[in-house]
């Protein structure tokens, strides 16, 4: 009896860990980072400040500050390695920060018939060459990450991506997103193989003038960095969540695809997969100078402000946990608690027009051809990369099939979460520790000061 009473209880401890433990080593694992990485920053919205200062606090001219000063950037630095040091959003403010900024601006200097040709051109391409004759199980992520090696690969360079191209850009991309879920660890090599390659590559020209300061090795780099990593990887992230939203919201499909031409609509889609799911969780500054915020509240200067965008975006509205479109028929943009490509006066997204246009292109040829059905968890992280069953458009949809795919979807996706939250804490702790230990930005930062002090007067 007592034996019996053993394995119940034992196979009912087995059956509810995809309730308790993922959540319980999230809360493990933030306590291991912060005992790690130390207590850092002044969050915002927060105590000090509030969600209405939220805007004041970011546009002011002392958040300036990137990354010299703060020990999270370190972290970082680890995980955007190799070349942070001329990554676009970790440069310090001042002339090469300018320089390489104009040069990004140019490079998507692309009007918006442009860019809806060449995102149909590229997300045609890559779905054409998969097998999609039947319903499939996929990964939106790993569907959608070759379009956008394509898509920033023939902008930088004015010519088709030829697939080893593509192969290297992906196998980038995809290592550092990883690494920043703690999925897995950082490959060096495969960072590396597309450095050299974008070396070679520019000893045959560019249609763009890149920055003079740099060297062919930083201008390889800084291509790396923010086309290569930072766009390929954060449009990636984008289309997956808005492509699980649709997934998971049978009215909005259905909307969707019952008006190819209703661009309103899908703007007001967009916005509401923006909201809820943020492409920057906490973006860290520090203040050059002191801010005052209010009277009897100010920042002192070298604070380091991590302002919180899922906090930011939960408030001001309404059951903000909701996925509701509707929100915005009345609702501007510029007037709600909404900064999804952050703020002009503090180095915006400078894909931000891009962006929009190009993911409208994308979404409507992914509902041209595809139902799309979910049923996954969806967080702002996605680690898991965007379970989705495809149906083609012109094939009846087998519905005793597509429950049973379903179904098992979300199975495994509930034990994915448990194996892959043991994964983020050890992998995760392994590597704040790891990136304490180099101190990739803090040492940059210091020869720097060293090889400012033996300068000649």
């Amino acid at each position: 009896m007592l034996i019996a009473l053993s394995l119940a209880a034992g196979a009912l401890l087995a059956m509810s860990l995809p309730y308790w433990l993922p959540p319980a080593i999230v809360r493990l694992r933030m306590r291991i980072f912060t005992r790690v990485n130390g207590e850092e920053g002044i969050p915002i919205p927060g105590p000090l400040v509030d969600a209405s200062r939220f805007k004041q606090v970011y546009s002011h001219s002392a958040a300036n500050g990137r990354s010299r000063g703060a020990a999270l950037s370190d972290l970082f630095w680890y995980w955007l390695s190799p070349g942070p040091e001329v990554h676009q959003e970790h440069l310090e403010p001042g002339k090469r920060y300018e320089e390489v900024a104009r040069s990004t601006r140019r490079i998507l200097a692309l009007s918006k018939t442009e860019a809806e040709d060449l995102a149909s051109r590229c997300v045609t391409r890559v779905l054409d060459q998969q097998d999609f004759r039947s319903a499939n199980l996929v990964r939106l992520r790993d569907v959608m990450m070759p379009v956008w090696a394509e898509f920033y690969y023939e902008l930088v360079f004015g010519e088709t991506c030829p697939r080893n191209a593509r192969d290297l850009i992906v196998g980038n991309a995809n290592d550092v997103v990883t690494a920043l879920k703690c999925r897995g660890l950082r490959h060096m090599q495969k960072r590396s193989r597309l450095t050299r390659f974008l070396i070679r590559r520019l000893e045959g020209g560019v249609p763009h003038t890149l920055p003079e300061s740099l060297s062919t090795e930083e201008r390889a780099l800084y291509l790396q960095g923010v086309f290569f990593n930072t766009a390929v990887v954060q449009m990636s992230e984008a289309m997956t969540h808005l492509l699980m939203a649709i997934a998971q919201h049978g009215n909005v499909q259905a909307k969707l695809a019952g008006d190819s031409t209703d661009d309103a609509y899908l703007d007001r889609v967009l916005a509401e997969t923006l909201r809820m799911f943020p492409l920057f969780g906490i973006a860290h500054r520090i203040a050059s100078s002191d801010i005052a915020v209010d009277e009897g509240t100010t920042i002192p200067k070298d604070s380091v402000v991590c302002f919180n965008y899922p906090e930011y975006h939960r408030a001001g509205f309404d059951d903000p946990e909701r996925f509701d479109p509707g929100r915005w028929e009345n609702l501007a943009a510029n007037e709600a608690t909404y900064i999804p490509f952050g703020v002009t006066a503090n180095r915006p997204c400078p894909a931000h027009s891009v962006a929009l246009i190009t993911m409208r292109v994308a979404a409507r040829e992914m509902l041209r051809r595809f139902k799309l059905r979910s049923s996954a968890s969806h967080t702002r992280s996605i680690p898991h990369r965007g379970p989705c069953l495809l149906i083609p458009r012109e094939q009846k949809d087998d519905r005793r099939r597509s429950r049973a795919l379903l179904a098992f979807m979300r199975i495994r996706d509930s034990w994915e979460d448990v194996w892959g939250s043991v994964v983020q804490l050890t992998l995760g702790s392994f590597m704040v520790w790891h990136a304490r230990r180099l101190r990739l930005c803090q040492s940059y930062f210091e020869r720097s000061g060293e090889k400012c002090q033996t300068l000649p007067k």
